[in-house]
Formats: structure tokens, C-alpha cells, sequence
């Protein structure tokens, strides 16, 4: 499909009564099931599809809603920054409560408001600068395994280096039992991850014997059995052993009533950090280690920054702000495959968003995926170009042509605990290894709730 970018350069309205809508499909959105634009399990084909005939701004129906698809960073920024109180997270995020409860990521008003001002000291930079080492020492260690010319499979890789690096910085422990039952219980949720979202009212309907919300309780029960065991391990122990646990368990509402988290609220942060910790960075890594693959200048450009910063020894905290090029790799990697490849918001009441008035209940996606990919604000956007990323660059651009980490009052509040453990495993794995993409294989992309590889990456290591 060509390259989403704006068709007309106008904002575009159509009259619906008292309402003002951006032009979109015809017919209510399932009767294109069988379009080359609609896939169920793929989504990013329907937003293209709409980027590239109807621009920046289009809309759907589906079933009685209203889906207006927002790509223009202006807009994005109104309902994000200028008036975030109309609006709540959508039905798809919302439905992740089943998994995640109350948890930073699907929470919403005074309960987002509470967690988040709990939560960040765990994220406090102070903080999170003691666990550099714990990631370097990992990744130094799955450097050591690697054999050239054993072929692994990149995003495997990353994932179990992910693991490794959360389960030492979230719980202070080894990939234990308990860490590996969390990770596989996890992963059998995100198998039906699509079946959950697209069936109507799953959460009121999990006291039937439906096949596959069986199997969600199943693995969720399991789940919860075992981090709740680990929360009362840590409580019983009434030590801060480094960990985020720890932290989380001191923290106080300091502007409230100084209560801390109940256990369940414990178990809520504990999975979405789990899944938000090492998902999105596994996949970041995986997508970059692809597109140094297929881009040797800025492979050759990359190693020579290693080797000019480094040398032969282990990175620290304190060489990332020495090593400029490899976090713009990171960045144009994150650009073209964002681990956080779309969200959503519904108004909680009639709303007006540039030139349109939209009627509350309204769903709003805006995609990462989408709009990082539009030549209007990334010329040649296919082109793998690390040094859009200079500050210069930046500069010039929209503050919302490019967001991976989401903005607002609900960005990733570990946004730098995961910038910091992408820059630090990828210099250290690359001190010793290019990766050579095999030829011939089928890569494609996987938008769940992260942009997964769905048939992985299967690569070579290189010694250097």
C-alpha cells in the first residue's frame, strides 16, 4: 500500500444534525469484511487504508459508535494536552482491565491521578540510575553466548534479555520459577488477546463457560497466585531490597491521606510494569536490530560511536549522553516500528476538535504507526535515517508527528527506564556483534497490545 500522508491539505467536514465529522467510510465497518482493507486481526491495514484516501482525519462507524481516526498532530494535541477531562480511555484499552485492574495503563481519572502520584519515586531517575549495572551485566552475559554463525532469532532474544533485566529490577531475583510462571501465564493472555477484545462486553461475561474466556481465568488465577505470593514475600520481609517492588510498597500518597497500595493495587502496577517493562523494550531492540540489518551505513556508523565511547569496556550510566547516535537509531526504529503502535480515547461528552464538534461516546484513535510514517512530517518515511533525530531536526517538527511513549498527563511514566535499558543492551551487545538478517524469510507485523514481529527475526551473529 502507498505511504499514508495527507490527501488535502485541508481539514474536511461532513454534516451529521448538530454535528461536524471528518469524511470516512460509507456503511457501518463490518460490512467490509471482506475488503482488502479490513482485516480483523490487523488493524494498521484499516488506518492505512484511511490515511491514504481520506488524510489526516477520517471516520467510521461501527455497530452504533462512532470512530474518528486522528493522525494530525494539532488535533492530537487538543485532545491529549488542551482537554484530556473529556475524555476517557477507549473500549479496547479499557477491556485490558481484565488482565491489568486499575494499573497505570488502563486506569482513568482520580484513580490514575492516585497510582501515578504513588508510583513515581519508583521512577524517579535517582532511582532507576541503580540499575543500569543489573542491565549491562545481563546483556554483557547473553553477549558471551552468542556463537557466530549460530543463527537465533532476534526477538526470542530480546525478549528473554528483557525478562531477565525485569525480573531484577522489578522483583530484585533471577528469572526464578515464580518470574518464568508470570512471563508464560502473560503470554498465554496475550494468544487471546484479540478474541478478548473482540467480544462484546467480555468482562461482563466471564462467569460463563466460554471456551476462551475459561482459558483467560485459568491463566489470570494462576497468574494471580503467584504475584501475590511474591507481594506478601516482600511485605513480610519490611525491607527496601533495591527493587521497584520495594519502592512501590513504601510509597505514600503524599498529598492525600499518606495511604500506601493495598495489595491489590500492588498486583495491578506489578503486571502492567512487568508487561510494559520488557514487551516494549524487547520489541524496540528487535525492530532496531532488523533495520541495522538491512542499513549498513548506520550499522558502520553505530560501531564506530561504540567504539569511539567504549573502547573495550562495558558501558555505564554515564556514557549515554556520550553515545548521541545510537539513541537516535533507537529513535528512528521506534519511528518506523513504535512498540506502542496506536491508543484511543472516548469523549464523555459533546466535544469540538479543530473544525469538528463530535458527539460524546465517540471513540478516538490516533496511530504512532500512522502518523511517524507520513511524508509531511518524515520525508521518504520508508527510509531508515537515524539522523532525523538530531536536535535540529526535532526541533522542526510537530510535538505530536512523533510520540512513541504516548504524552500528555498519561505518558509512560517509564520513559526513561526504558530509553536507559535500550541504549545500554544494544552498545553492549553490538561491541561484539553485527547481526546479518537471513535472507528469504517473511517479516511482518503483529499490532496487538505491542507491535510484535509475527513470524520473529531470524538472524546471524557476526563477530565484529
Amino acid at each position: 500500500m502507498a505511504t499514508p500522508s495527507q490527501v488535502d491539505k485541508h481539514w474536511t467536514v461532513e454534516e451529521r444534525g448538530d454535528y461536524r465529522l471528518p469524511p470516512g467510510l460509507k456503511r457501518n465497518l463490518p460490512l467490509y469484511l471482506f475488503s482488502r482493507f479490513f482485516r480483523p486481526g490487523n488493524p494498521i491495514r484499516l488506518f492505512e487504508y484511511l490515511a491514504v484516501t481520506f488524510g489526516r482525519v477520517s471516520c467510521y462507524r461501527i455497530g452504533p459508535s462512532d470512530v474518528v481516526v486522528m493522525n494530525d498532530p494539532e488535533l492530537i494535541r487538543d485532545v491529549l494536552i488542551a482537554q484530556p477531562q473529556n475524555f476517557v480511555k477507549e473500549r479496547t484499552q479499557r477491556r485490558m482491565k481484565i488482565l491489568l485492574g486499575e494499573g497505570l495503563i488502563t486506569s482513568d481519572g482520580d484513580i490514575h491521578k492516585r497510582q501515578r502520584r504513588i508510583a513515581a519515586p519508583a521512577f524517579h531517575r535517582q532511582r532507576i540510575q541503580a540499575y543500569a549495572s543489573s542491565m549491562v551485566e545481563r546483556a554483557a552475559a547473553m553477549r558471551d553466548a552468542w556463537q557466530a554463525g549460530v543463527e537465533v532469532d532476534a526477538s526470542a532474544e530480546m525478549m528473554q534479555l528483557t525478562l531477565q533485566i525485569v525480573a531484577r529490577t522489578l522483583f530484585n531475583s533471577d528469572v526464578t520459577k515464580d518470574v518464568q510462571r508470570i512471563n508464560d501465564e502473560v503470554n498465554a493472555i496475550m494468544r487471546l488477546y484479540n478474541f478478548l477484545v473482540a467480544l462484546p462486553r467480555a468482562e461482563d461475561l466471564l462467569h460463563l463457560p466460554i471456551p476462551g474466556l475459561m482459558r483467560f481465568k485459568r491463566a489470570r488465577r494462576r497468574l494471580d497466585t503467584v504475584v501475590y505470593r511474591m507481594i506478601q514475600d516482600h511485605r513480610a520481609a519490611g525491607i527496601d531490597s533495591g527493587d521497584l517492588l520495594s519502592m512501590l510498597l513504601a510509597s505514600r500518597d503524599e498529598e492525600d491521606d499518606h495511604s500506601g497500595m493495598t495489595d491489590e493495587q500492588l498486583r495491578d502496577e506489578v503486571l502492567t510494569i512487568f508487561l510494559a517493562g520488557y514487551e516494549t523494550v524487547a520489541n524496540a531492540l528487535t525492530w532496531t536490530w532488523l533495520l541495522l540489518g538491512q542499513n549498513q551505513d548506520a550499522e558502520a556508523k553505530l560501531h564506530a560511536e561504540v567504539d569511539a565511547v567504549l573502547g573495550e569496556r562495558l558501558p555505564t550510566l554515564e556514557d549515554i549522553p556520550q553515545l548521541r547516535y545510537t539513541e537516535m537509531v533507537l529513535a528512528e526504529s521506534m519511528r518506523l516500528y513504535p512498540p506502542a503502535w496506536a491508543m484511543g480515547r472516548q469523549a464523555t461528552c459533546d466535544v469540538e476538535i479543530g473544525p469538528y464538534k463530535l458527539p460524546a461516546g465517540t471513540y478516538i484513535f490516533f496511530s504512532q504507526y500512522i502518523i511517524q510514517r507520513n511524508a509531511d512530517f518524515f520525508p521518504d518515511p520508508l527510509k531508515f535515517d537515524p539522523e532525523r533525530f538530531t536536535l535540529e531536526h526535532k526541533a522542526g517538527r510537530p510535538r505530536f508527528a512523533y510520540f512513541p511513549f504516548g504524552g500528555g498527563n498519561r505518558q509512560c511514566i517509564g520513559e526513561s527506564f526504558a530509553w536507559m535499558e535500550a541504549i545500554l543492551s544494544l552498545v553492549t551487545l553490538a561491541q561484539k556483534w553485527r547481526l546479518k538478517l537471513v535472507p528469504g524469510q517473511r517479516i511482518e507485523v503483529q499490532p496487538k497490545i505491542t507491535l510484535r514481529p509475527k513470524y520473529g527475526i531470524r538472524m546471524v551473529p557476526e563477530l565484529r
